[in-house]
């Protein structure tokens, strides 16, 4: 599926912008040093992972007037070494990319890469729930991330504190019960928002529901008492949405993957996942640095 027609142009300019000032903020000096030479560069993967961040790329290089050319499709699996793409560019506006490129591929791939390991947990105990990321991203790299959860095959959760309404333990406390903070937030999203309650017994979730929530949470609940509590939600309120959440992982996860459990979140998607490694080289003479009889010059 193609994910990229997702994104916002305007939003997706505005955050190359950033983050190219904040790499060069004031003068180039290595871009100065090689001046205005037209030259070819390959990007390199250098691990086992799966290929994203390829828009977000090929934005960087149009706005630096280079072209680039993909030897494979977004989400694919790269076996190292690889060449994954041709930059053909002035070489000080190729470098000027390199940082910021690589650390896009890296991390967006490292996202997709660790929620296709997900997904296959999912599909060997044959569970039809969704397996979502958390707002816990990266400050500045949201974007990059929520887009990687759906290129590895998970769901983005709600995206900010406006896509949803999420009731925790902290708005519960100060309102002063689970319905009044339930009945306050409806009178303010309407009908057009989903509402959901953060809660630490079946005796919450029931109120919950009571109250008008679209979801519970069943947050670090046991993975022993999970279905059994799950079940006895559903009984009482077979349409609303179950999801588990706290300190979920590759090692826990498939236990809680049962009937009645709809959703799995897991912070562990943008914030524990292995960076995927990438690099950038100007090809000498032509010669390819994937080559394994050149590869060595370029280490």
């Amino acid at each position: 599926m193609d994910y990229k027609n997702l994104l916002v142009n305007e939003v997706v300019d505005n955050l190359i912008t950033t983050w190219l000032i904040e790499d060069t903020p004031s003068f180039d000096y290595g871009g100065f040093v090689v001046g205005d030479t037209i030259g070819e560069s390959v990007i390199l993967c250098k691990s086992k992972g799966f290929l994203c961040g390829k828009p977000y790329v090929d934005a960087i290089f149009k706005k630096l007037d280079c072209s680039i050319t993909w030897n494979f499709d977004e989400g694919v699996l790269l076996e190292p070494i690889c060449t994954v793409a041709k930059v053909t560019g002035k070489v000080k506006d190729i470098l000027r990319a390199e940082r910021v490129v690589l650390n896009v591929l890296a991390r967006a791939s490292g996202v997709a890469t660790v929620c296709k390991q997900m997904q296959e947990i999912k599909v060997n105990c044959d569970w039809s729930g969704e397996i979502a990321g958390t707002r816990k991203t990266t400050p500045g790299f949201r974007n990059v991330e929520k887009y990687a959860l759906l290129v590895g095959g998970c769901s983005t959760h709600r995206y900010d504190l406006s896509s949803m309404v999420m009731l925790k333990d902290n708005h519960i406390w100060i309102t002063g019960s689970i319905t009044k903070a339930v009945t306050k937030a409806r009178k303010a999203c309407g009908f057009s928002s989903k509402i959901e309650v953060e809660c630490r017994s079946v005796n919450e979730a029931l109120e919950a529901c009571s109250a008008g929530a679209d979801i519970v949470m069943l947050d670090n609940f046991h993975a022993s008492v999970t279905e059994t509590s799950a079940k006895e939600i559903k009984s009482a309120y077979p349409n609303v949405i179950i999801e588990v959440s706290g300190g979920m992982n590759a090692t826990n996860m498939s236990s809680y993957m049962t009937p009645n459990v709809d959703v799995i979140s897991a912070s562990c998607l943008t914030q524990g996942y292995k960076a995927v490694d990438f690099s950038m080289k100007i090809l000498k003479d032509g010669h390819d640095p994937s080559n394994p009889m050149v590869k060595e010059s370029y280490k």
